[in-house]
């Protein structure tokens, strides 16, 4: 089964529309979607090395547009649609305690998480909520998300062929890992 999702997903990274896909992925992953936008990255970068900067561009633009829903949601409906999304996470308990250290680290906290796999919905929702300076913000959800969306597509692009190699030949290790770290982001974030 593992097989065929992969397969179906290397087939949908090389139609015309995956573009499009992407770009919907990662700006929904950035305000409430729980699926990371490297789901769709990573395979069709490996299915089209030569477009593996358009990928990631396109990546990061939408990524930070919806960044920029995020913050909105933060800003102006954090008591309703915001607390539901991060109930919907179960940080309930944590959103004080993350806003009290948001207050003295808000940039350092953009920058850092954006690069991780801890969910960024939580740090943009989290950022309009503090009010925090939104060109400060969306500078700092260029450069963490441009970081990231493009240092996977220069590795790919790079060593594509070892790496599709090493994916194909330990898909149920890759997949556990890739799931193990995006469960890992969840709980980091749930015990910061």
């Amino acid at each position: 089964m593992l097989r065929k999702l992969y397969d179906w997903t290397l087939k949908l990274a090389a139609r015309p529309n995956a573009l499009g896909a992407l770009g919907i992925v990662s700006f929904t992953e950035s305000s409430f979607f729980p699926v990371p936008p490297d789901v769709l990255l990573i395979p069709m970068v490996l299915a089209r090395r030569e477009r593996a900067w358009l990928i990631a561009g396109v990546c990061t633009i939408a990524s930070v547009l919806g960044g920029l829903l995020g913050y909105a949601i933060g800003f102006y409906l954090f008591e309703t649609v915001g607390r539901w999304v991060i109930d919907l996470y179960g940080l309930q308990h944590k959103a004080e305690q993350f806003q009290s250290f948001y207050d003295h680290y808000g940039l350092l906290v953009i920058l850092i998480k954006g690069l991780t796999p801890i969910p960024f919905k939580i740090v943009t929702i989290t950022s309009g909520a503090m009010h925090f300076d939104i060109v400060t913000f969306v500078a700092a959800c260029v450069v963490t998300r441009g970081a990231r969306f493009f240092l996977v597509a220069a590795l790919l692009k790079r060593f594509g062929p070892p790496i599709q190699a090493f994916v194909e030949n330990r898909l149920t290790l890759v997949f556990l890992l890739f799931l193990a770290g995006l469960i890992g982001g969840f709980i980091v974030v749930s015990y910061l």
